[in-house]
């Protein structure tokens, strides 16, 4: 039945998609389902690429059904229009709560349009220092930043020759932060003269800073603007109370376009239950309230967030004919892995996934194991293979598991 010819590259999709873990190569072959929220978010990506304009979106949904696979196709989408894309997961070692860290992480994480592996510093390594981006950028620092710290670093970066001094100023454009008294003492060595902020830089206070600069950077690089995705955003709910307050009052930076960083547009993934359980359950409006009372210029923007996360649209299932979609694209791709030529129906790949329950990632994991055994075995269930891979039905057979 099979022959040898594999294709390494649906062979990788098909097991990305047993596994249940999201990945850009699944998110860039499965992207035509949910096409009202794929327009909108289209239409967002196209605003930020041509007219540098920035906000948010929070995506929410239920477990399994597809809030990381819909952040990768928005990854793949936002790089085929030269935009920088940064992915970071929320965990217990990168808090929404501390700004410095989600910074840090989003770095570590950071793709240029087109590139399987993160990183940017290659390219701002290129950066001469009288080169007409570096005189903006360094106008910019000066200027339009909390802080002017970044003048005097990337001043620095850009004039040292000191390998050492450089790898320094690198590590802390990418988030591992260098005290203020080291970064005065490399800049009065290169330049024979006194480093005079106009606020002395504190990262947990000025880590926004970043943010701005670093967006406008990939702009004079040429890119049309920054994406943000974040991912399993309800781990939130597992702060304190006053962390989460702060978490809150930090996804308004991302999220009210009066604060975002120039031409980026942010993606938040949360889980459906977060409102009910969290927002409700830990009494957040009150917490808000109590926390910082008679202070309503700290309460507005974390009461906008609090908001936005009870408003968020909600990810609907998908139709029983983007089902069918998905299952027989499937079906394509495990045949081109495995070298076969399946032609079930639509209804037949449906009624294989009756026992993967009713998450969208277990009834994909139905059909692939289905398959799996038709490949190997010419038979699963009531339906058998004949030598020309089309389906015939028998005696039903119990499917076997754990291949």
């Amino acid at each position: 039945m099979a022959d040898t010819s594999y294709n390494f590259e649906a062979r990788h999709m098909i097991e990305a998609l047993r596994s249940g873990i999201p990945s850009r190569a699944v998110g860039a072959c499965f992207s035509e389902a949910r096409p009202k929220i794929m327009k909108e978010i289209c239409g967002q990506l196209e605003q930020v690429s041509e007219n540098q304009k920035s906000g948010g979106k929070i995506i929410c949904g239920k477990y399994g059904e597809g809030k990381t696979h819909l952040l990768n196709t928005i990854f793949n989408l936002a790089g085929a229009d030269n935009m920088v894309v940064s992915y970071v997961s929320l965990s217990k070692e990168t808090p929404m709560d501390k700004l410095y860290l989600f910074y840090q992480k989003a770095m570590q994480n950071t793709y240029l349009p087109r590139r399987q592996q993160p990183g940017f510093m290659h390219e701002v390594e290129n950066i001469s220092a009288n080169s007409p981006i570096a005189n903006e950028m360094l106008l910019y620092a000066a200027k339009q930043l909390e802080t002017d710290k970044l003048y005097y670093l990337f001043r620095s970066y850009l004039n040292t020759e000191d390998s050492d001094e450089k790898f320094i100023l690198q590590a802390d454009l990418e988030g591992d932060f260098m005290a203020n008294a080291p970064l005065k003492k490399i800049y009065r060595r290169i330049f024979n003269q006194p480093a005079k902020y106009n606020v002395n830089f504190v990262k947990t206070r000025h880590c926004a800073d970043y943010f701005k600069f670093m967006s406008h950077l990939f702009l004079q690089m040429g890119y049309h603007g920054w994406v943000i995705l974040v991912d399993e955003t309800e781990l939130m709910g597992r702060l304190s109370k006053k962390a989460r307050l702060n978490a809150y009052k930090n996804m308004a930076n991302f999220l009210l376009p009066e604060n975002c960083p120039e031409a980026t547009f942010t993606y938040f993934a949360l889980a459906s239950s977060y409102p009910e359980d969290v927002i409700e359950g830990k009494h957040e409006f009150e917490n808000l309230e109590a926390t910082y009372p008679e202070q309503p210029d700290l309460q507005e923007p974390m009461r906008t967030v609090l908001n936005l996360l009870n408003d968020a649209e909600q990810l609907q299932p998908l139709t029983k004919n983007e089902i069918n979609e998905v299952l027989l694209k499937i079906q394509d791709f495990h045949g081109q892995a495995y070298g076969w030529s399946p032609s079930l129906s639509a209804r037949t790949l449906a009624r294989s996934t009756q026992s993967g329950g009713y998450l969208l990632r277990t009834k994909i994991r139905a059909a692939i194991e289905f398959l799996d055994q038709l490949y190997q075995y010419g038979k699963a269930g009531k339906t058998t293979i004949n030598g020309l891979g089309e389906e015939t039905f028998e005696e039903e057979v119990p499917l076997i598991r754990d291949i």
